[in-house]
């Protein structure tokens, strides 16, 4: 079975945005749960690094097409 994203720049920057997510959405459920307005940052953070994963991810995968279809 191939990866679902080729080897290459896009694929890791995919996966270190989604890392930055997780940790993001983490960290605003620690803070939203001690009772801080801090979380909201954290909130904005994950969306961003959200946005990025989806991009990089569609990169790749454009990437793989272009490889692929030579």
């Amino acid at each position: 079975m191939p990866p679902l994203l080729p080897p290459g720049p896009a694929r890791r920057l995919a996966v270190y945005a989604l890392v930055v997510c997780l940790l993001a959405v983490t960290a605003a459920v620690v803070s939203f749960s001690r009772g801080s307005w801090l979380g909201v940052v954290w909130v904005l953070m994950a969306g961003l690094s959200s946005n990025m994963t989806w991009y990089y991810v569609r990169k790749a995968k454009e990437e793989r097409r272009e490889v692929t279809s030579r």
